[in-house]
């Protein structure tokens, strides 16, 4: 698909010009940064999936440390969306903790986090999915792929955003063609424990604050002090998380 075929297409599939607008956005941005697997393939997925807009979810619970939005199915990218949105025209003044409950999928977490970090807040951001990762010794699917992003914005450039999911590969590479379910295993090898603790853990903590449909969990909060300048000098020229768009 051209990204130019982008919009009509989600338009096409019931999205109000705004919510197509926004994907439209996330998709293209994916496939600009290498990441195709939250890229123009999701189109299709979300025509096969049969999502449709749906709004982007409520606030629910609003106080200056926490804030608790409920989806009722609503889909991630625009729910998230409206979060961001309401983070950055209204920040914490320390530091706030976000339940985004019953919303799904969350697409490119780097997506949300980096907007958050460029309007000058540091920002974590995890979420879950269906079971995709058994235990590396076997048995049941236990655990998403529930990626981590972390933002810290920056005096001297762009902030820098990591955004790492806990399988060696992730679903959307599935959606894509690049890779196929049985290629789902937590990374690291020999290593891979450590990832599927990693990923057990980030799920109860999204299910335990979120509930028991699929959701996520968004910190933000005002910096202290600004460590990227000084990681940048430490670095000499070596490419940080974030820096650009990566290979495909």
């Amino acid at each position: 698909m051209r990204t130019e075929d982008a919009l009509p297409k989600l338009l096409g599939l019931g999205f109000s010009e705004a919510e197509a607008a926004i994907l439209a956005d996330h998709f293209i941005e994916a496939e600009r940064r290498g990441k195709r697997g939250h890229g123009l393939a999701r189109i299709d997925w979300l025509a096969d999936e049969r999502f449709e807009g749906r709004g982007a979810g409520r606030l629910v619970v609003d106080e200056e440390g926490y804030q608790r939005w409920d989806g009722e199915g609503a889909i991630g990218y625009l729910m998230l969306a409206a979060i961001c949105r309401a983070q950055i025209e209204s920040p914490p003044a320390t530091a706030r903790v976000v339940v985004a409950a019953d919303c799904f999928p969350s697409g490119m977490l780097g997506y949300w986090t980096r907007q958050l970090a460029e309007a000058g807040l540091v920002a974590v951001l995890t979420a879950t999915s269906p079971p995709r990762l058994a235990h590396p010794d076997g048995g049941p699917r236990l655990a998403g792929t529930n990626p981590l992003s972390i933002a810290v914005p920056s005096t001297d450039g762009p902030p820098v955003v990591a955004d790492v999911s806990m399988g060696e590969v992730t679903y959307g590479d599935v959606i894509a063609g690049r890779a196929t379910e049985e290629d789902l295993v937590p990374f690291g090898g020999k290593k891979a424990y450590k990832a599927f603790a990693l990923a057990l853990g980030l799920q109860l903590f999204v299910d335990a604050l979120a509930g028991e449909d699929y959701g996520a969990v968004l910190v933000v909060a005002q910096p202290y002090a600004d460590p990227v300048p000084g990681l940048r000098r430490v670095a000499s020229g070596v490419r940080l998380p974030g820096d650009g768009p990566t290979k495909a």
